[in-house]
């Protein structure tokens, strides 16, 4: 493969990313063949060096999508470090991803369990002290609140979960990572 083919098949697999980010990992693969020239390999030999596009952007698609994840812990930031995760390997993909699923799936069950709990409660809540199927006012009062402070409290709960499953996937693509590195390493 000649140095541009190399670039032009690298610059495919990184669209969408931010011009920045491409233009810099271009540059970067850049600086790798006119060193590999100016040690007099081939342009062949140091595309073969530095390894398929492909997988080389899925790496770095993957690393970014764990760097957003260490420097903004949101819902969005959290996706990109799962499908990160699950863009390092298909074979993973096998494995991981119906444990995810299963995962996931319970998950939000348990959010949506979680915000009927705080619905109700505040339904509980305001329209109790008006039904006339209670000994006293105050019960319906106090069930109201429980049902929301509770699922407040749950809520919180399966978040702080949720952060540290999410925690989990991104030092597993971290470990992932750097397991197959020498690997790739070794094979250039």
């Amino acid at each position: 493969m000649t140095r541009n083919e190399f670039i032009a098949r690298l610059k495919r697999e990184l669209s969408g990313l931010s011009p920045t980010t491409v233009a810099e990992a271009i540059a970067d693969y850049e600086a790798h063949f006119e060193e590999a020239l100016a040690a007099g390999r081939t342009e062949a030999e140091a595309a073969a060096a530095l390894g398929d596009p492909v997988r080389l952007a899925r790496e770095l698609r993957a690393e970014l999508g764990l760097k957003r994840w260490d420097n903004s812990k949101s819902p969005s930031s959290a996706l990109s470090a799962v499908l990160a995760l699950l863009g390092l390997g298909a074979l993973d993909i096998l494995i991981l991803l119906p444990i995810l699923m299963s995962v996931l799936s319970a998950v939000i069950s348990l959010y949506v369990a979680v915000v009927l709990l705080v619905v109700a409660g505040g339904g509980v809540l305001v329209a109790g002290p008006f039904l006339h199927s209670f000994a006293t006012p105050w019960l319906p009062v106090f069930g109201g609140l429980t049902m929301v402070t509770g699922g407040t409290a749950i809520g919180a709960i399966l978040t702080l979960f949720t952060v540290g499953l999410i925690n989990g996937l991104v030092w597993f693509g971290r470990l992932h990572y750097r397991l197959i590195k020498p690997a790739i390493e070794a094979q250039g």
